[in-house]
């Protein structure tokens, strides 16, 4: 769904990974050494220059702090007396510096540091007594930019915009303002004041009129697909606006579990509507398979393939996505709900079970989550892999000693080889970090299982806000319950802590841990949205529901359209974040102005 970028903490940013590939060797290989006068920093890049007053050469070695165990990578050679070896770091993550003789026995210093952009270091290098007794210190040459400004200064507008739109209503009424308008409306004529009322009366009797669709749920589907837009089309530049290289958590992660959950919320709502409309069973079926096959053909035909990627080939094409995967969830979940033994819950009954009837009545439902996840627990922790350790979560590559290089993903990318051979994603979102060699999909077979209980998550959502509609106060208890529930699991799942749970928060491979902690997220959001948006009115949802309404068009659109004028262009100012945010959020406000159109001409893109 959203571009899978990484870095492994000591990069000159390019386009094609090859040409990364090629860079890390020259590093590798001692070739990549420059006087820091000649190379002009660009966004993210610090230069770390070395000085060493040793009489022997040494070899330095780094290690990124996010990278779960990583073996040590070859940084620099520097000779006896040399001062002018500099090599170009990544900004992103903490680095562990590591100093050991040309041989490789033995430890002669380390040290860890987030460098910070455009910054200019000195790595000093000094014998203090003995032979191998050598003190390492880091001195700052030139100051850093402040990577944050650029954010600072778009909050800050943004925030100024959403008070002045929010306030322009009380501006109108304000006495001032409305003397103006009498003065120059005063000219009216009688017949346009009776024109004006009999609009007024229309208008109040088709809002009487209109359904009571939720205004919280569309806001929730448009808040999602705005920060997918962002994101998608680079999110500034901010790593944590990029997917996490393995396990952990960034603002592009929690995009598509949003989706899947307002999915099965929609899902509930709607059939329960055609269901009170007396909609057949065989047209909600044509209709439920029809969607699917819609959704799995977009995704197939034109999210994974584009006429940038040049002629088509078998070879190279992707077989599952992020439509496949929604289109897919969305069928299990429809089927679930249309075969479900209760479409409505008898609240006029009154049994000891009232409180949890929500739970109780729909128990057949209940029995098959519980089993798709007893399959996922069994396939991913009992499925032998070849040459890889039974239950192995980790990334492979150089990760975990480097004892698993070609076991990234596990049990996971090993039944999308077997089913899909080589047509998946060759550039998973570790690839770089944990210079992984094997292909895997986060889309992949496995995750789907969890994004189907991930979509469940979202139809009990639906059925609380369907069936206790008018008991505001028991849809929130409710709400707040399932998100202590599912955090608490989550946090025992995981240990909070990124690397070291039982089952690490992982959304590469939808982990179980990932699944319950976007859950407890989901619930606590749609939670305040209904409260906000629903229940008080404080907000109309604007400017989110907007693309909420249109989702398809916008998620589509934004995919095919996104390389162009005027949503991108090339950059020239590559040396900060200020000209790609900018770049970023423009395109995605043009996204929300477009949907607002659509909006205004009543057109809804729906399969």
């Amino acid at each position: 769904m959203l571009k899978d970028t990484a870095d492994l903490g000591l990069t000159m940013k390019t386009i094609n990974i090859m040409q990364v590939f090629s860079f890390f060797t020259l590093l590798s290989a001692g070739l990549c050494e420059r006087r820091h006068n000649v190379y002009k920093l660009k966004m993210d890049e610090a230069l770390l220059i070395f000085h060493s007053e040793l009489p022997y050469i040494v070899s330095v070695y780094y290690t990124s702090d996010y990278c779960f165990k990583c073996l040590y990578q070859p940084l620099a050679t520097v000779g006896n007396g040399q001062s002018n070896i500099s090599v170009v770091v990544s900004t992103h993550f903490t680095l562990t510096l590591k100093i050991t003789p040309v041989d490789g026995n033995g430890t002669l210093c380390s040290l860890s540091q987030t460098f910070e952009e455009a910054g200019h270091y000195s790595l000093w290098m000094r014998q203090s007594g003995l032979l191998n007794d050598v003190t390492c210190s880091l001195t700052v040459d030139r100051s850093p930019n402040n990577t944050y400004l650029p954010l600072l200064a778009a909050f800050l507008i943004l925030a100024s915009i959403t008070v002045f739109w929010a306030s322009l209503p009380y501006i109108l009424r304000c006495s001032c303002t409305q003397r103006l308008k009498n003065r120059i409306y005063r000219r009216g004529s009688q017949n346009s004041i009776e024109l004006d009322e009999v609009n007024n009366e229309h208008s109040v009797d088709k809002r009487k009129s209109k359904s009571t669709r939720l205004k919280s749920l569309d806001t929730f589907r448009g808040f999602s697909l705005t920060v997918m837009v962002f994101v998608n089309y680079g999110g500034g530049g901010y790593w944590f606006f990029q997917h996490a290289p393995w396990n952990g958590l960034t603002v592009a992660d929690l995009v598509m579990p949003w989706f899947v959950f307002i999915i099965g919320a929609s899902v509930v709502l709607a059939f329960s509507s055609m269901h009170r409309k007396g909609v057949p069973l065989l047209q909600l079926l044509r209709k439920v398979t029809w969607r699917t096959i819609v959704l799995i053909l977009i995704g197939f035909c034109f999210m994974n393939y584009s006429p940038r990627d040049g002629y088509l080939s078998w070879s190279w094409l992707r077989i599952p996505g992020v439509l496949q995967r929604l289109g897919f969830t969305y069928f299990v979940l429809a089927l679930t709900q249309t075969f479900s033994p209760h479409r409505e819950i008898p609240l006029r009954e009154h049994n000891w079970w009232n409180p949890i009837q929500d739970l109780v009545l729909y128990w057949p439902e209940w029995i098959f989550i519980v089993l798709l996840e007893t399959m996922w627990l069994c396939l991913t922790f009992l499925l032998p892999v070849p040459n890889c350790p039974t239950g192995y979560l980790g990334a492979g590559g150089i990760g975990d000693d480097g004892l698993y290089p070609n076991c990234t993903g596990g049990a996971a990318a090993y039944i999308d080889r077997w089913l899909f051979g080589d047509n998946l994603f060759w550039y998973p979102t570790c690839k770089v970090l944990y210079r992984t060699t094997e292909p895997f999909d986060p889309e992949g077979v496995l995750g789907t299982i969890n994004s189907i209980v991930m979509g469940f998550f979202g139809m009990q959502a639906g059925k609380i806000l369907l069936f206790f509609r008018k008991k505001t106060k028991s849809i929130l208890v409710r709400f707040l319950i399932w998100a202590l529930i599912l955090g608490i699991s989550a946090a025992i799942l995981s240990k909070c802590t990124r690397d070291e749970g039982f089952i690490p928060v992982n959304k590469n491979l939808w982990s179980l841990s990932f699944v319950t902690c976007m859950g407890c997220m989901s619930f606590v959001l749609l939670g305040l949205m209904y409260f906000v948006v629903d229940i008080k009115e404080w907000w109309g949802g604007q400017p989110f529901i907007y693309p909420g309404m249109n989702s398809i068009f916008v998620y589509v659109g934004h995919s095919l359209l996104g390389f162009y004028f005027p949503f991108s262009w090339e950059m020239r100012f590559q040396d900060s974040h200020w000209e790609q945010l900018f770049q970023n959020i423009w395109g995605t406000a043009l996204w929300v102005f477009i949907a607002y159109l659509l909006y205004r001409k009543k057109f809804y893109l729906k399969i």
